[in-house]
């Protein structure tokens, strides 16, 4: 059986689950490790800056409320797209594609909507960490498959946060529980000498790409 073949069969058996979109992801994060641990140090690189700014400024002084302008701006404007296509990457090592480092730039293929997306995304989430805090996990659950539709299906954002939204319905919940298994596997591994912190997120990430590859599988099934 061809590659192809493989990668299809192995789709098919995917189901949007907690525990499989985990052992999925596991299996394809040692099958493509290097691939992602090299888009990882890519992007902790590219990140480097923003975490800079972040911790030298506290917005007070005119100096550091221009600062803070240009984090914002370096966050929107670049880190929000490679994130987006950080997010493609893993959908493709999730599908049992082989992921590239020109995939973390994928998102500038649809520029715009991704800036905005990760902006309106952003609001609304936010809007709803200020109203109780629960409305916001809420509006994060459901709006977790955003990326991947403007990245993979070139979506614009209303589109994508619509679909997003869509999508969730009835997998809500898995999203969550992904995020609380998440806390006690960066848990264990900042106790294997830090180190397992990095393939703890490599993982994580993964991991979520698989239950949005599961719940499109099913979405597209039943059309």
């Amino acid at each position: 059986m061809t590659d192809k073949g493989n990668v299809s069969q192995n789709s098919a058996m995917l189901t949007p689950g907690v525990g499989s979109s985990y052992s999925n992801g596991w299996r394809r994060l040692w099958k493509y490790f290097l691939e992602l641990f090299l888009i990882f140090i890519i992007y902790a690189v590219v990140s480097s800056p923003s975490w800079t700014l972040e911790q030298t400024t506290d917005g007070v002084s005119t100096g550091d409320v221009f600062l803070s302008i240009v984090f914002f701006a370096y966050g929107l404007l670049l880190l929000g797209p490679i994130e987006y296509g950080v997010a493609f990457a893993n959908l493709k090592a999730a599908r049992g594609e082989k992921p590239q480092v020109i995939d973390m730039f994928a998102a500038f293929k649809n520029y715009w909507n991704a800036v905005l997306a990760n902006l309106l995304v952003g609001a609304i989430v936010v809007i709803g960490l200020v109203f109780l805090i629960i409305p916001g996990i809420i509006f994060a659950c459901k709006l977790a498959f955003t990326p991947y539709l403007v990245v993979d299906k070139k979506m614009e954002v209303v589109e994508a946060v619509r679909e997003s939204w869509r999508m969730t319905n009835g997998h809500g919940w898995k999203v969550f529980f992904i995020g609380l298994l998440a806390i006690f596997i960066f848990i264990a591994g900042a106790i294997c000498f830090g180190v397992g912190i990095i393939v703890a997120f490599m993982w994580i990430t993964i991991a979520l790409a698989s239950l949005y590859h599961a719940v499109s599988l099913k979405t597209e099934a039943s059309r």
